[in-house]
Formats: C-alpha cells, sequence, structure tokens
C-alpha cells in the first residue's frame, strides 16, 4: 500500500503551512514528521487522514488496494479519552472487532493493572498517553498516525511506549509528528520548515 500525498498546499488565512509538499508512505516504512511548532505537521497528518482538504495537490491511494479508504490507528495531540471510563473501556469502544481480554494484555505492557481498571480522569497526563497510545495500536488498522504520541513521557518511559508502537506496527506504514525526535532514528526523518507563527 502506497498513501500519495502530491504536490500538496494548504493555508489557513494568508498563512501558508504547506507548499507543494510531496511524500509517498510505503508500507513497511516509518516516517518522523519534524520541525518547530507551526510548520505544518499536524496539518500534514489531518489531510492524510482525510480530515481536512488541501487546497492544492492531492491525497489518495495508489496501486491495487481494493478499498477506497484505509483504517488508521491514530494518536491525536489530545488524548481524546473518555473520562469517567477506564484505560481497557476506552481501547474497547474504538472497535467491534476489539476484545477486552485482548486489550488488557496490551495494555498491561505499558500500565499496572490497578491504572488500567480506574477512571482515566485518575492518571497523570503521562498514563493518558499511554492509553491513548495502546487504543490507537489495538485497532485493527492499515497504517499507524500519530501526532506527539511521546509528548509529556519521561525518558523510560518513552523508551517502553517506542518500543511497544514498533512491535505493533507489524507490515504497515508508521507516520509519526514530533517535535523531538531521540530514540526514533529507526524511522524516515522529515523536517518541514514552514513558518506559520512569523518565528525567526
Amino acid at each position: 500500500m502506497i498513501i500519495e500525498v502530491k504536490e500538496v498546499s494548504k493555508s489557513y488565512g494568508d498563512k501558508k503551512v504547506l507548499d507543494n509538499f510531496s511524500l509517498h508512505i510505503e508500507s513497511e516504512h516509518t516516517y518522523i514528521i519534524t520541525g518547530p511548532s507551526g510548520t505544518g505537521k499536524t496539518t500534514l497528518l489531518r489531510l492524510v487522514l482525510g480530515l481536512e482538504k488541501p487546497d492544492k495537490g492531492k491525497v489518495g491511494l495508489l496501486g491495487d488496494y481494493k478499498y477506497p479508504y484505509i483504517v488508521s490507528g491514530t494518536v491525536f495531540q489530545e488524548d481524546r479519552l473518555i473520562e469517567n471510563l477506564d484505560a481497557v473501556t476506552n481501547c474497547t469502544l474504538v472497535s467491534k472487532k476489539i476484545f477486552r481480554e485482548t486489550v488488557t494484555e496490551e495494555l498491561l505492557k505499558l500500565l499496572s493493572e490497578e491504572d488500567i481498571r480506574k477512571p482515566v480522569s485518575e492518571l497523570d497526563d503521562g498514563k493518558r498517553r499511554l492509553v491513548a497510545i495502546a487504543r490507537a495500536c489495538c485497532i485493527p488498522n492499515d497504517v499507524l498516525i500519530m501526532d506527539e504520541p511521546f509528548l509529556g513521557l519521561d525518558e523510560k518511559t518513552r523508551e517502553k511506549a517506542i518500543r511497544f508502537v514498533r512491535d505493533k506496527q507489524g507490515s504497515g506504514p508508521l507516520v509519526i509528528a514530533t517535535s523531538y525526535t531521540e530514540g526514533l532514528e529507526f524511522g524516515r526523518i522529515i523536517e518541514l520548515e514552514g513558518d506559520f507563527y512569523g518565528n525567526k
């Protein structure tokens, strides 16, 4: 499978975020989209996910792919968890193809038994992020797309989370947007250089 991002441009008002940007996202490959805040990392992911449309260019599938869409396991910048539910339930609600036993087994690779049974509102920011990562990886998917998935994690937890994501990637592509690339050298680093906020 190849997701083609071809000569894409995107602006918000008079601010151009992406300008004639192209990328082929291929199965079994990892892409690390990096750059300072405001350079279009999140915008690029939203275009790939179909949440926004480019002003110019196109995003689509290439090759012999029998469906007109892809299923993505996604981590957004916000955790987007249901606060009064526990981690296991948060993960199982995203797909009817996910079973509580499987989710529990995966979550225990990242969190304690106690943590996965309490409402996520009682977890700190780092643990909530791990739930969001596990939820994305538990979905039967064609591609993993993650926006700052390791933000706020300490070094040891970050390393554990990276190993978990790599193990769950399977044969599909993995796309990570991040300002901090430490430990992600296994992927192709793609640096964006836009300047949406007018920073010097």
